[in-house]
């Protein structure tokens, strides 16, 4: 047996082979193997030149990284999860593009799954990208299963709420009955004080019940009730917002104005208003919540809360990003809402 060393080829790309592994991505790329590990998993000690070498042989080998082996060796998957209350949701819709653009430009990957406002639900989808080994976690509100709280604490795992604003947890939000009372202000500062609400299911939804908290409150501060007859729960959906309004128009007395829960609702009670021969805001005014693109753009504009959800994802997916890499972050992440005053609100009518 020789006491020489033995010699370590150099080996060059092998574009023939069924599978590509590492040493062909780091002669191509002309760097070592362990450059090339460096840089698949983000270390901030890589250039940006070599990043891009390493980057565009991956690309001509079409080689894939082994994510197993990778997670093996970091402890990590470079995976974020986050669980939304409803993928139909516009809002989270555009929160979620954001989130996964930031993370994307990180190296890293996002899975979604829906709760459909069930707390079991999102705790069973918790649980099950807890068991994929993800990094970090986002989940909307502050309201949740208790055995879900336990189950983040006990795997020490980074989350942060959104849409809403937590006494305890990390959160980007803002305080949604002080936004719904800012449009219930508007109304009554016109001259309204017959005012209907349709609202989002209330339960296990803290940001729905927020927002009716913040119109009850606006109106007992001027010595106004909140009626239980024009109080409507319905779904997120424009046909929803549809039958709701119709509800309130059947009623012995009708409102001069109807805040709605969001946009999607807003739409719907538009939409019945006008086929029930009224004309908004003469008539009628209706509001919404969100400010979602089309909004601009129904007949009339809508008058409505506008929420920076984009921002919502870009500053979610940057805490984040900063818990698992050991960075300094600010718990609390208030996002400013405003109101966008357009054509569908209005005075109210004279009452004969």
């Amino acid at each position: 047996m020789s006491d020489q060393p033995a010699i370590r080829r150099k080996r060059t790309p092998a574009h023939s082979k069924e599978t590509v592994d590492l040493f062909d991505v780091a002669a191509l790329a002309g760097v070592s193997t362990a450059t090339v590990s460096r840089a698949l998993n983000g270390s901030p000690k890589v250039s940006k030149t070599v990043l891009a070498r390493v980057e565009r042989a991956c690309r001509e080998l079409h080689y894939v990284p082994n994510g197993s082996a990778r997670a093996l060796s970091s402890r990590r998957t470079r995976t974020i999860g986050a669980v939304v209350p409803s993928i139909e949701n516009s809002g989270f819709a555009v929160a979620i593009g954001a989130l996964q653009r930031r993370l994307d430009a990180s190296g890293y990957t996002l899975i979604v799954a829906s709760s459909d406002y069930d707390a079991s639900v999102e705790l069973r989808q918790v649980s099950m990208l807890v068991s994929r080994g993800i990094d970090g976690l986002l989940l909307v509100g502050d309201e949740h299963a208790p055995e879900l709280n336990a189950l983040i604490e006990q795997q020490a795992l980074p989350f942060v709420e959104t849409w809403s604003l937590s006494g305890k947890n990390a959160c980007i939000g803002f305080d949604n009955a002080v936004a719904a009372g800012a449009m219930a202000n508007y109304l009554l500062d016109l001259g309204h004080i017959h005012i209907a609400v349709i609202s989002g299911r209330t339960q296990n939804n803290d940001r729905a019940s927020g927002r009716v908290a913040g119109v009850r409150q606006a109106l007992e501060a001027r010595g106004l009730e909140l009626a239980a007859e024009w109080t409507i729960e319905r779904p997120y959906r424009i046909s929803e917002g549809r039958l709701a309004m119709r509800a309130i128009l059947s009623s012995p007395m009708r409102p001069t104005a109807v805040i709605c829960g969001n946009d999607q609702l807003a739409f719907g009670a538009l939409v019945e208003a006008k086929a029930s021969g009224l004309v908004v805001p003469r008539d009628i005014s209706v509001t919404g919540f969100n400010d979602l693109d089309f909004a601009a753009f129904l007949d009339p504009p809508l008058t409505t809360i506008h929420v920076p959800a984009d921002d919502i994802g870009t500053i979610a997916a940057d805490y984040l990003l900063a818990r698992v890499n050991d960075r300094p972050v600010l718990r609390v992440n208030e996002i400013e809402t405003r109101l966008v005053v357009r054509s569908s609100a209005g005075p109210p009518r004279s009452r004969n």
